[in-house]
């Protein structure tokens, strides 16, 4: 989402070509990055990217996200209507220059829009190959049963995965939305697995205004500072990058496929793949739950 309003084109393809070489081969988008002023950017600047050729697009798995009106308030332009589904992913398709997303994602849940029509609408795309997969993002976990009893009552596969807030600053997905996508066997894919920032480092960089963080991360910096001097201190004890060390927890999360990184930079984008070599103990797996408690599934988290 960075590519377009913070990093140039030219720096994001030479982003998602040090990406390629280090095998990362999943990238998420979706139709509205790029903002207000230029919604769409952010995908064009990957097929940009793809047009370049050398097997880019072969071998990327590709995902992207429908729901917010690209239509200027067009009738049925927005959410998960039929209309809006079909016109967005033929949107997609052409700012992106390929044939067919691999992962379709819908951006929230629509609570006005009946299932067999989401559904309906979905395994059109998916028989006219624009479509291969189907997943959520920002469901709660009684909504991913509801989309999945109303794709197994049509024999579709339904949603393969959910892309929900999850960092140790935010666990609330435990409660409910992992063991949803555990019981209907949906991948996790967290976004802003730092916080916004705020698991990178952020009370050490306040010391340094000209790298002071600005929204979320700024935001947890006030209200949450003692847990982040702990954890800064703890990564510091185990001689890794706090972002290291908070991409690492989640890859340490038996539910997460894996977290979503949003690079504005080399720099970041180095940092974020040395995660990988950071190896956690259960010592070392307790002591963040010390730092940054979670919650039990529930309803043991809150009753009997």
């Amino acid at each position: 989402m960075n590519f377009g309003p913070q990093t140039s084109e030219a720096d994001a393809h030479a982003i998602m070509d040090a990406a390629r070489e280090q095998g990362i081969n999943f990238f998420d988008t979706a139709n509205r990055y790029g903002g207000p002023e230029h919604y769409g950017q952010t995908e064009e600047i990957i097929g940009n990217w793809f047009k370049q050729g050398g097997s880019r697009r072969e071998r990327t798995v590709l995902a992207t996200k429908l729901y917010g009106d690209m239509w200027d308030g067009y009738p049925n332009g927005a959410k998960l209507s039929a209309l809006n589904i079909r016109n967005a992913i033929d949107a997609s398709l052409r700012r992106l220059q390929t044939e067919h997303i691999d992962l379709i994602q819908f951006h929230h849940v629509d609570r006005d829009t009946p299932w067999d029509e989401i559904w309906q609408a979905l395994e059109t795309a998916v028989g006219q190959g624009k479509v291969i997969y189907v997943g959520s993002s920002n469901f709660a976990g009684w909504h991913l049963a509801q989309a999945q009893e109303a794709a197994r009552a049509r024999h579709f596969t339904g949603l393969v995965s959910e892309q929900s807030i999850y960092n140790l600053l935010q666990r609330d997905i435990e409660r409910e939305v992992i063991p949803a996508a555990q019981h209907y066997g949906l991948g996790i894919i967290p976004w802003s697995p730092l916080h916004g920032g705020a698991l990178s480092g952020v009370i050490a960089k306040q010391a340094d205004a000209a790298r002071r963080g600005t929204g979320r991360s700024a935001e947890a910096a006030e209200s949450h500072r003692p847990q982040l001097e702990a954890y800064e201190d703890f990564a510091r004890e185990l001689g890794v990058e706090p972002a290291q060390l908070g991409l690492a927890w989640l890859l340490h999360q038996q539910a997460v496929t894996g977290p979503i990184v949003g690079p504005r930079t080399m720099a970041q984008l180095t940092s974020a793949i040395g995660a990988l070599d950071v190896k956690l103990d259960p010592a070392a797996l307790a002591r963040l739950d010390e730092i940054f408690p979670g919650y039990k599934t529930a309803p043991e988290d809150y009753a009997w």
